[in-house]
């Protein structure tokens, strides 16, 4: 991701004492606008969960706009996840993200 596209970024919360059961599962990208709710729920979970994701407001980026209406077949869907692996999912909830970072 460039730094065009990035309108912000969150780590999630980080346990300094985690050990490898406990790490943080890799990076992902979460495509949001301010007003979503499916979107802030969804960050809540993770944040909880100590995963870590970085947020591209699509209002903002108009790139990342044109990027979500061509994995969610031409609509602007969010929140919208991308993976470590480029594969999607649109409007996830927090065990279909875990089971896809956990394959």
């Amino acid at each position: 991701m460039t730094a065009e596209q990035t309108a912000s970024t969150t780590s999630g919360t980080t346990d300094p004492t985690a050990t490898p059961a406990t790490m943080t599962l890799p990076r992902l990208t979460i495509y949001s606008t301010p007003w979503c709710g499916y979107c802030h729920r969804l960050m809540k979970q993770l944040d909880r969960e100590g995963v870590a994701y970085d947020v591209v407001d699509i209002e903002q980026v108009p790139s990342a706009a044109d990027f979500v209406m061509s994995v969610n077949g031409g609509n602007q869907t969010v929140p919208t996840v991308v993976f470590p692996d480029g594969t999607a999912l649109m409007n996830p909830t927090l065990a279909q993200v875990r089971a896809r970072l956990a394959a």
